[in-house]
């Protein structure tokens, strides 16, 4: 006879939350020397992800911010760690996902821009439907020269969405990725 698995109780999100779960963040981020490229360091979230009260924790945070902006009809995760994000957010506010993918990997009508990155360019995509009315929260994994949230956040716009918000798990101040976003104020669980 098998005994049932309980998951360990863990404290109420309550009181000061968002110092608990920053430093549950920082304590499952696993620094990556030369990676993607040399002289990058590479935040891998893959600790957090592989923590199921962690990540729900940290969902469960998120979601708090996300909602204290109002109205969500959609959680728009940038490929690909963003996906990750988004569609646990997604859950967690009982909404829609919109994918922001790398170009190529929608099928068409979508709509694109190209944007800098700390180590190059690239370009995203997302499906050219409109999205009036419809308020969008936009996540990713990591704020960090803020190119890819800002280029995300101008799709959004230009297919008609309003951006409700921007939540990232971890902000690398030192990128200035904050200032790259302009009038998007960005709320991050983690700030490096």
């Amino acid at each position: 006879m098998s005994t049932p698995q309980t998951t360990p109780a863990r404290p109420p999100l309550g009181g000061d939350s968002s110092a608990r779960i920053a430093a549950l963040i920082d304590d499952r981020l696993r620094d990556v020397p030369d990676f993607p490229e040399r002289g990058v360091l590479f935040k891998d979230i893959a600790p957090l992800l592989a923590d199921g009260p962690a990540w729900h924790d940290t969902m469960a945070e998120l979601g708090r911010l996300a909602r204290s902006a109002g109205r969500v009809d959609l959680v728009a995760g940038v490929e690909a760690r963003g996906f990750l994000v988004a569609a646990a957010l997604a859950g967690e506010l009982a909404c829609g996902l919109l994918p922001v993918r790398k170009a190529g990997k929608l099928p068409p009508p979508t709509i694109r821009r190209e944007y800098a990155l700390e180590y190059g360019t690239a370009v995203i995509e997302m499906p050219s439907g409109p999205l009036a009315g419809r308020r969008v929260y936009l996540v990713d994994d990591v704020l960090a020269t803020g190119g890819t949230l800002r280029a995300a956040a101008e799709l959004i716009e230009q297919a008609g969405g309003e951006i409700a918000g921007i939540g990232v798990l971890l902000e690398l101040s030192f990128l200035g990725g904050r200032a790259a976003l302009g009038g998007y104020r960005p709320q991050a669980l983690l700030t490096l």
